[in-house]
């Protein structure tokens, strides 16, 4: 549905939802993406909650699957739309950890930014993510989101305490960093 240089953001297929499992069960994963301590989940669990949702028929909501080159390496997502404050939160996962630090996930950060502010009239788009992953938050600069807040020390994970950073873009920020460029000399 969406296309960008190396990935398409398309809609999560139920053919999608084993590898999703096996992401989800991947500590190291869950660990990275922050929030509540790794819990198991089965596939049958997954598939029913998929089926449910496709059950009530309409559009999906906008959960996509991250493909490069045929592959389904990840998931992300718009939720907690707040219509009257025109805002939502992002929410991304690399599963496949063969493609952490490549460019992908900014990529896909970049797509649904644009989805956002573009096709939603989204005035602010905002994430959490945890103090240690320094991959995340440098991706999440390099799209153009702003440290808007830290809780120290307010995550427990993987046996410590962890900051707990709030970040946004506005709308006019996102614009203001996709303007075309003059090129006249």
């Amino acid at each position: 549905m969406l296309r960008g240089e190396r990935i398409i953001l398309r809609a999560v297929e139920r053919d999608d939802l084993p590898l999703i499992c096996a992401y989800n069960n991947d500590v190291e994963v869950e660990v990275a993406g922050g929030g509540d301590p790794p819990l198991p989940q089965s596939l049958a669990r997954l598939q029913a909650e998929f089926d449910t949702n496709a059950g009530k028929g309409g559009r999906d909501e906008p959960w996509f699957a991250i493909e490069v080159d045929g592959k389904m390496i990840g998931q992300c997502a718009l939720h907690n739309f707040q219509d009257v404050h025109r805002t939502c939160e992002v929410g991304i996962g690399i599963g496949d950890k063969s493609y952490w630090g490549k460019g992908y996930g900014r990529e896909a950060v970049l797509l649904l930014l644009d989805w956002a502010f573009r096709y939603r009239n989204l005035n602010k788009v905002w994430l959490t993510t945890i103090g240690s992953n320094e991959r995340a938050y440098r991706c999440y600069l390099a799209c153009g989101f702003v440290e808007e807040g830290r809780q120290r020390q307010h995550m427990w994970g993987a046996g410590h305490y962890e900051d707990f950073i709030y970040m946004g873009i506005l709308r006019s920020e996102w614009e203001q960093r996709n303007a075309p460029k003059n090129t006249e000399v």
